[in-house]
């Protein structure tokens, strides 16, 4: 009878734990912000400055970045005059030769994005910064860029967006 007691203790502490632990708050978007403070976000359209440019991914990049926030925040997207504000401009995208073959060709070719953001924050200045945020994907120089562009666009997207939202909201 002994062992059946001890048995029951412990059912009783482990439920007591696994109910305690299930109290805990885990974000998992990363976000933190303070919503009784910061309701609103201004994201502004980041314009192609690059001499380089393929047009789909200005409105790619733009649509991207304002349902990140919008998917994993409860900000309310204003067009002007939001509690946090985030503007900039794409001002990179190129190609370069990754890696050379045996036969001294090109066998690897990089494609890169940079985006410079400003971000602003109307509640905490301290926060504010101006930064570049750059995603590369790389293809094999056997493929035509037009035909793995679309893909590798949209990839380096997801990864600029990750890393502004990170760098915005997340405060890791």
């Amino acid at each position: 009878m002994a062992w059946i007691n001890k048995i029951k203790t412990i059912v009783f502490v482990a439920a007591i734990a696994v109910v305690t632990s299930c109290s805990v708050s885990y974000k998992f978007n990363g976000a933190s912000i303070d919503y009784s403070q910061t309701k609103t976000i201004t994201i502004a359209e980041f314009p192609i400055r690059s001499s380089y440019v393929w047009g789909p991914m200005g409105p790619m990049f733009n649509n991207q970045l304002k349902d990140q926030f919008a998917n994993h925040t409860r900000l309310e997207q204003v067009k002007r005059n939001g509690d946090l504000k985030i503007e900039g401009e794409i001002i990179r995208y190129e190609q370069r030769n990754k890696s050379v073959s045996a036969e001294g060709y090109s066998a690897m070719t990089e494609l890169s994005m940079t985006v410079n953001v400003r971000f602003t924050n109307n509640k905490n200045h301290n926060e504010d910064f101006e930064q570049q945020f750059t995603a590369t994907q790389s293809y094999e120089t056997t493929q035509s860029l037009n035909a793995v562009q679309e893909e590798l666009v949209t990839q380096m997207v997801k990864d600029l967006c990750d890393q502004i939202f990170n760098r915005t909201v997340a405060n890791w």
